[in-house]
């Protein structure tokens, strides 16, 4: 493969037509979650552009009729409820462990309240418990028996079934008797995530695959990933100096469209940072989190897709009932013919942004 072939993959082996919520599932593997909502979650950022019809909000409204789990894989995110016998069992984080042995008489009160009731609320946990509150963490504060029921969902005893209003409701989750030896597990889970960021740089992938394999048993997850390269599952090849790895049977022929694309800052596309430099040849930072007079691109600059290129970015908020975008370029603005086109797929891609946020184009 050529850089500008990789480029091309990466643009678009994880778009495609639109489908069911089900189905963009079950095609990504894994969508990643985050709660900053600027002017939408990532989560709906991301599947608006491979759900048909899709408005925001939807994976939390329909999240309850569908078989999707959201957990722990490497980090925070929505998933078939198939994956989840790929998780468990799994070695509680330290933290976890060291609360939940600390607070073994909350454990036990938590739990007596599931014995009774079919879900619930954090609040309605704290007011049963009353435990107060404990460092989270992140550098604050949480209620002693939110941590108990995060502690308890990645331990597997407990599961979202539901949000409201983006709050986690829990109940009982059901025993997980593993199908597969811990082996089989390792490589399932590494070839998700190899899936889900195709082609990737090794350097990248590596520390998804350590990562996965330091919360579970029975698989050395480094030698598991270097089997699946052996018995010809991963394709390991160097281009343009970089190893990149991808599915064997990865479709390489997919073309790119002449549409306009206002991606989440995690978006399957982009979110790999030292990918997006080697293919698009600038520096994407996600700065919600940096000073604002440090910022270069905005508080959630969303990547500006066009065809196989990543040619800036937009902020995006609503005013007024109206959708506001601010763009900015990488390198030049499309001029001539070619800016003709962009402009056209720019304005497409407002309107499509507007009714996912059901809000006026302009």
């Amino acid at each position: 493969m050529t850089r500008d072939e990789l480029r091309r993959l990466a643009a678009t082996h994880t778009l495609g037509e639109p489908t069911d919520l089900v189905g963009a599932f079950q095609r990504l593997g894994y969508v990643q979650a985050d709660p900053i909502r600027a002017p939408a979650r990532a989560q709906d950022l991301i599947l608006r552009h491979r759900v048909h019809a899709y408005r925001v909000d939807d994976l939390e409204r329909y999240y309850a009729t569908l078989p999707l789990i959201e957990d722990v894989i490497y980090n925070y995110g929505f998933f078939h409820r198939d994956t989840r016998s790929l998780l468990h069992p799994r070695i509680r984080s330290p933290r976890g462990q060291a609360f939940m042995d600390s607070h073994p008489a909350l454990r036990r009160k938590v739990l007596r309240y599931f014995n009774a009731f079919d879900e619930a609320h954090p609040r309605d946990i704290e007011a049963f418990c009353g435990a107060g509150v404990r460092g989270n963490g992140w550098g604050g504060t949480s209620s002693a028996t939110t941590l108990m029921l995060e502690a308890l969902h990645v331990e597997g005893t407990l599961h979202v079934c539901r949000r409201d209003n983006g709050i986690k409701v829990y109940s009982r989750a059901e025993n997980v008797a593993p199908h597969k030896k811990p082996a089989e597990r390792a490589d399932a889970l590494i070839m998700l995530m190899a899936n889900l960021y195709a082609p990737m740089p090794q350097k990248s992938l590596m520390p998804l695959v350590r990562g996965m394999g330091r919360y579970r048993t029975g698989a050395d997850y480094p030698a598991r990933y270097e089997m699946l390269i052996r018995r010809g599952l991963l394709q390991r090849e160097t281009v343009d100096g970089m190893v990149y790895v991808w599915p064997a049977d990865l479709n390489t022929e997919l073309e790119p469209t002449d549409d306009v694309r206002l991606l989440a800052p995690f978006d399957p596309v982009v979110w790999d940072r030292t990918r997006f430099e080697h293919l698009w040849g600038w520096q994407y930072r996600f700065e919600a989190y940096t000073p604002a007079t440090a910022r270069r691109l905005g508080y959630y600059a969303l990547p500006m897709l066009w065809r196989d290129q990543v040619i800036g970015w937009a902020n995006a908020s609503v005013v007024n009932g109206r959708l506001k975008l601010e763009t900015g370029f990488a390198a030049r603005k499309p001029a001539g013919a070619a800016g003709a086109l962009f402009r056209e797929a720019l304005e497409q891609e407002r309107a499509r942004f507007a009714q996912f946020l059901d809000v006026r184009p302009r």
